[in-house]
């Protein structure tokens, strides 16, 4: 049975369509292009995503503006309006504190917000994405002349049956795709957005640029990147990586933007998404009201850890540690380090 489709406002009277399913501990994934929610559970390349992603877990996604079930009469594209979007979506979904994906462009979505909102997110995954767009890491006059060529390209051939088209589009995102993953790709260009949209939303990545924020995410971030993406080049992946306090870096040997159900890096993918977001989603459990960090860091202090040992082990900074544990005080009812330790062991999260 399919999930109902629902529909919430954006801030700037955009309609936006999303779902829920599932059940467990919530993971939003952070609307990108190339979906929609009433088509995407019969893809081969989708369907698989939607599966594994909702294992254990509610899963929230909805299409990006212009795109899918949502407003196809978008004419908005920029990081703004794509977290104003989310933010509707996570409160329309009744949502307090959640696990965020962010996917190619759509990482940059989740750091922004993340970034805006630290205390909703316990866990952040950014998997194929890019902390500046192509027109931002490379200014030189061919790469210009290139992300011409590419949204001339999209403006004329987006949704049709033209080999030439499929041939250069298919290279960049699945060019590891049989037969019938490419006439899906194809079709999945034909109902997730008209050739204009599709060519708006292509200069708007091009000109994302989130680095100045990433030092501000103080989530839990584990970053995934295919070594040969060529819609994504992997050094963005180190970018986001390196800017972001304590992230963590996964390359996964492949070249495939939208990961295929039968490649080494899916598993690759799956297994490493699932570590990451089982520890956090069952420490939350354990502790009702704490985020991930504020576990992570009850769990050391609990250990006889002191302020400084504990910035060094989670690469925070003391002062960021001091306002970790002054939360989790404030959040239990505590006021000492004896009372925080005692907790942890009844719950056993030592």
């Amino acid at each position: 049975m399919q999930p109902t489709v629902r529909f919430c406002t954006s801030a700037d009277g955009t309609g936006i369509a999303f779902e829920s399913r599932g059940s467990g501990p919530t993971l939003v994934r952070v609307g990108t292009w190339l979906t929609h929610l009433r088509h995407d559970g019969n893809s081969p390349l989708w369907s698989h995503w939607i599966d594994a992603l909702s294992a254990g877990r509610t899963l929230v996604r909805y299409d990006e503006r212009g795109s899918g079930a949502s407003d196809r009469d978008a004419a908005r594209f920029s990081i703004e309006a794509w977290v104003e979007d989310l933010e509707a979506v996570v409160d329309a979904a009744g949502l307090e504190q959640f696990s965020l994906l962010g996917m190619s462009n759509a990482a940059a979505v989740a750091v922004a917000y993340a970034a805006r909102h630290p205390g909703r997110v316990n866990r952040l995954v950014l998997y194929g994405g890019f902390a500046q767009g192509r027109l931002r890491h490379d200014t030189s006059a061919r790469a210009r002349a290139e992300a011409d060529l590419l949204v001339d390209l999209i403006r004329t051939g987006w949704g049709k049956a033209n080999p030439a088209f499929r041939r250069i589009f298919t290279t960049l995102f699945v060019p590891d795709a049989t037969n019938e993953q490419m006439a899906w790709f194809d079709e999945m260009q034909r109902v997730s957005a008209s050739s204009v949209t599709a060519a708006l939303m292509r200069q708007a990545r091009q000109r994302i640029d989130v680095v100045d924020l990433l030092p501000r995410v103080e989530t839990p971030t584990l970053v995934m990147h295919a070594r040969d993406d060529a819609v994504a080049p992997f050094e963005q992946g180190r970018i986001l990586a390196a800017g972001i306090d304590g992230a963590r870096l996964v390359p996964l040997d492949g070249r495939n933007h939208i990961l295929l159900a039968d490649e080494p890096a899916w598993s690759a993918f799956t297994r490493e998404l699932d570590g990451f977001l089982g520890g956090g989603d069952r420490a939350g459990t354990a502790t009702g009201t704490l985020t991930a960090r504020q576990t992570d860091v009850l769990r050391l202090l609990a250990g006889g850890r002191s302020n400084a040992e504990i910035a060094e082990a989670l690469h925070l900074s003391e002062h960021t540690v001091h306002r970790h544990i002054a939360n989790i005080y404030r959040a239990l009812g505590l006021n000492t380090r004896a009372a925080a330790s005692a907790y942890a062991a009844l719950r056993g999260i030592l």
